[in-house]
């Protein structure tokens, strides 16, 4: 079984800055995709950006141009760099990890972008 722990979120001006971390433990042998997905009141939950083995990455298109996805193999842990904040990036944000036994999802943590 594998377990995320996130941290990073948090209140944040529009126009701000905030990075998410999400580092995974237990019994890996492999990680193969990494992502963020968020979830806002009322809405279903969404893919925010993803991040294969390979490092190839994704975006949604509301996030690209301000997110950047990253991941150190070393640490099991994938960022999400978010700039230019807007008031609708509010929501919980769930990292999501595929390894070669699990497919595990993060707690979640809010981020609020409010003035």
């Amino acid at each position: 079984q594998v377990q995320l722990v996130e941290s990073g979120g948090g209140l944040v001006q529009p126009g701000g800055s905030l990075r998410l971390s999400c580092a995974a433990s237990g019994s890996i042998f492999t990680i193969y995709a990494m992502g963020w997905y968020r979830q806002a009141p009322g809405k279903q939950r969404e893919l925010v950006a993803g991040i294969t083995s390979g490092r190839r990455t994704n975006y949604a298109d509301s996030v690209k141009g301000r997110f950047t996805i990253s991941r150190d193999n070393a640490k099991n842990t994938v960022y999400l760099q978010m700039n230019s904040l807007k008031p609708e990036d509010t929501a919980v944000y769930y990292c999501n990890v595929v390894t070669n036994i699990d497919n595990a999802w993060g707690q979640g943590t809010q981020v609020t972008v409010s003035s």
